[in-house]
């Protein structure tokens, strides 16, 4: 039992530093010292992060914490390469002091946005392939264009 404990302390403190790691690239995303290229990463990652809504559906139950497990440690990763180390430090130590008053987490409605227009593409484009499918099936029925 105590391995269990261990294991789920570590988990947390791994929790609470990829939500520090991503509100340092929130707070760094604005730095003039940072690229273009790294500041559209950022905050694309960031608004996902912080995003109410995720990219997979909290109702499928073993993927659901799937994009919390890989995709958003991933995403920041990515990000964190592009910037510079000078703008990650004095971010991160402002993260620090801004996180050490404040426990409230940003949220990001344009992330939550971009998630549901995701959405909306995926399936339009579902059934737009549904659709072509079956289309193809009938055209096979008849024997083609010639009878």
């Amino acid at each position: 039992m105590a391995s269990v404990r261990i294991a789920w302390e570590r988990w947390k403190t791994e929790a609470r530093r990829l939500n520090a790691e991503v509100y340092a690239l929130y707070l760094a995303r604005c730095d003039r010292r940072v690229p273009w290229y790294a500041k559209a990463l950022t905050a694309a990652v960031v608004a996902y992060a912080f995003s109410p809504i995720g990219l997979i559906p909290d109702s499928i139950p073993v993927l659901r914490r799937l994009d919390d497990l890989v995709l958003v440690p991933l995403g920041v990763r990515l990000a964190r390469a592009m910037m510079p180390a000078a703008v990650m430090a004095d971010c991160r130590q402002q993260a620090e002091v801004k996180t050490a008053f404040f426990s409230v987490k940003p949220v990001s409605q344009l992330g939550g946005t971009i998630v549901v227009a995701i959405w909306i593409v995926l399936a339009v484009a579902v059934m737009l392939l549904a659709r072509w499918l079956l289309g193809q099936m009938e055209w096979g029925r008849t024997g083609g264009v010639g009878e």
